[in-house]
């Protein structure tokens, strides 16, 4: 019994099909060798990779606590509110875009009898939640302007003296009525809750608002 003869075009495509394979996994090895060549080459410190930098999020504004009412001489129950009179003001806009918020503020706290000093756009940060600033010397002032709002946020800064800060945010709220105020010329405040005593922090930088 004779064997078939053999198909040319079964045989042309077979021989296709080996060459295929061939180009295949020579380019795998290929592959391969360069990807162990790099990686050698990064681990002996040849070269840095391009993903060594981490990927970078940015993270959420450290939160700094608020601060505590302190201890006031003369008034061992507790710190009482300052007169309004005596108490300087500076009402900035601190959400983005100009906004008329700060001159109705220094309307709304000039009739209540609080001393506004000065009125404008801030010059730092954007904020959200708006925020009552002040040194070590302004916190029953602090206290006592942030009583006439519903949101504000009690922030220590570094400044010398007692004028405070009011920063309007984006997150604005008006201020209570002033039937709604809870203060009381002889009843002491009372510390927002959670707050640190002022010598347990780090106060942060005051912006200074330049007048051009």
């Amino acid at each position: 019994m004779t064997s078939p003869a053999p198909d040319p075009v079964r045989e042309t495509r077979r021989k296709r099909e080996h060459e295929r394979q061939a180009v295949v996994f020579g380019l795998l090895v290929a592959f391969l060798l360069l990807a162990g060549l790099a990686a050698a080459a990064m681990y002996s410190g040849a070269f840095s990779s391009p993903f060594s930098r981490p990927i970078y999020t940015p993270a959420a504004e450290a939160t700094q606590p608020e601060p505590c009412l302190p201890q006031v001489k003369g008034q061992p129950d507790g710190a009482l509110p300052v007169p309004y009179s005596d108490v300087k003001v500076r009402v900035y806009n601190a959400a983005d875009g100009a906004s008329p918020l700060a001159g109705a503020n220094e309307d709304a706290l000039s009739e209540r009898g609080f001393d506004v000093v000065d009125t404008g756009n801030w010059q730092g940060i954007k904020i959200q939640q708006s925020e009552v600033r002040f040194g070590t010397k302004g916190i029953t002032r602090g206290y006592t302007l942030a009583a006439q709002y519903p949101d504000v946020r009690l922030v220590l800064d570094d400044r010398k003296g007692a004028t405070v800060d009011l920063l309007v945010g984006e997150e604005y709220s008006p201020p209570l009525n002033p039937d709604d105020v809870l203060l009381d010329a002889e009843t002491p405040m009372k510390d927002v809750e959670g707050c640190v005593p002022a010598s347990e922090i780090t106060p942060i930088a005051q912006v200074v608002q330049s007048k051009e």
